[in-house]
């Protein structure tokens, strides 16, 4: 499929540079048969009992790193971990890296490179403090490079970049779509008879990477870590046979949930990677509806949110909120998305 069909006017200052507050007075555009201009606390009223929400708790570690190679400077930002403990990260600038240097972010708190790959990626592993101590102490949020930042972050960036309910660090992005929930809101969505299940999925900077070539069908899919529980299976489908619905918080949760589910209707327990592609012809398993953010043209998140509601209907809805002023990205506004019935 032609890359360019995902593609449309996006103008600059709609990309939001700071979140709205409080968070849950964000808009939301409900997207079905027509669209609807709500607010994102307005969910109580389309969730209904028996449902269920399925959330991502990873939570977003401080991956970006400014330290000293001899008296050179370089930046390294962390994008996923590996199994054998080192780590992938995009190094800026990579030219000046040999693999066997270290690179100095405290007196306490090195790295040192393993292997150089394409592109400005390295492999390291860390030494001195543990990793997310040091990371705690000498690192900063990971936005997103459209979101500007003079040095650094800002420090209401830390707390603003991050769900209320993040609980398994290793994330260097975030799940953006439940930025947008406050405790209220999850306790009245809870109370109405919803239920609320947890998964993880480490969200990895390739999210940010633009697609490149003309044909989505030579895109090469960024690879994430994630992780559904026994239980959390059991809870899903428990509801969709008494007839609830599915609902996905985020992008990230619903590409988990894809992966885990082995055909219409079934869902496994998944501990592993996921480099799931959904584009549109995708027949999708197990969610029925998606919460998300609005999403940059010709990315891999628009590909998807086309996948689930129909290319022309999500051209449609977001020329709709270009009109109405939404804004869009990670600390934009958000829409709830009907699964379009031949998807």
């Amino acid at each position: 499929m032609k890359t360019s069909i995902f593609d449309f006017n996006l103008p600059k200052e709609l990309i939001a540079q700071k979140p709205i507050s409080p968070r849950d007075s964000a808009k939301l555009l409900h997207v079905g048969n027509d669209v609807t201009d709500l607010l994102v606390r307005d969910l109580t009223s389309l969730l209904t009992p028996g449902d269920v929400l399925v959330i991502n708790d990873t939570k977003v570690i401080p991956a970006r790193l400014r330290g000293k190679r001899d008296d050179v400077s370089i930046e390294i930002t962390l994008h996923k971990k590996n199994k054998d403990e080192t780590w992938c990260a995009f190094a800026r600038p990579a030219r000046r890296l040999h693999e066997g240097e270290k690179i100095k972010f405290s007196d306490s708190f090195y790295a040192t490179v393993i292997e150089k790959r394409e592109a400005g990626e390295i492999i390291v592993n860390f030494s001195g403090q543990e990793i997310f101590s040091g990371l705690a102490d000498n690192g900063f949020m990971p936005l997103p490079p459209y979101i500007a930042r003079r040095n650094g972050n800002e420090e209401t960036d830390l707390k603003d970049y991050q769900t209320i309910y993040a609980a398994r660090p290793g994330a260097v992005a975030a799940p953006t779509a439940g930025l947008h929930f406050t405790e209220e809101l999850l306790s009245k969505i809870r109370n109405s008879g919803v239920e609320i299940v947890e998964l993880t999925l480490h969200v990895g900077a390739g999210t940010f990477l633009p697609v490149k070539v003309d044909d989505t069908d030579n895109h090469k899919m960024h690879s994430e870590r994630g992780q559904l529980s026994e239980e959390a299976v059991y809870r899903i489908l428990r509801a969709r046979k008494a007839g609830g619905r599915i609902t996905a918080c985020g992008t990230t949760t619903m590409r988990l949930l894809e992966s885990a589910a082995p055909a219409v209707g079934e869902l496994l327990p998944f501990q592993g990677d996921t480099d799931i592609f959904i584009t549109p012809g995708y027949n999708f398993r197990i969610v029925d509806r998606l919460i998300t953010n609005f999403h940059l043209p010709k990315s891999t998140l628009f590909m998807l949110v086309s996948a689930f509601s129909g290319v022309e209907k999500m051209k449609a809805a977001y020329t709709h909120a270009i009109r109405s002023g939404y804004r869009f990205y990670s600390y934009g506004d958000a829409c709830l998305l009907e699964r379009n019935e031949s998807s």
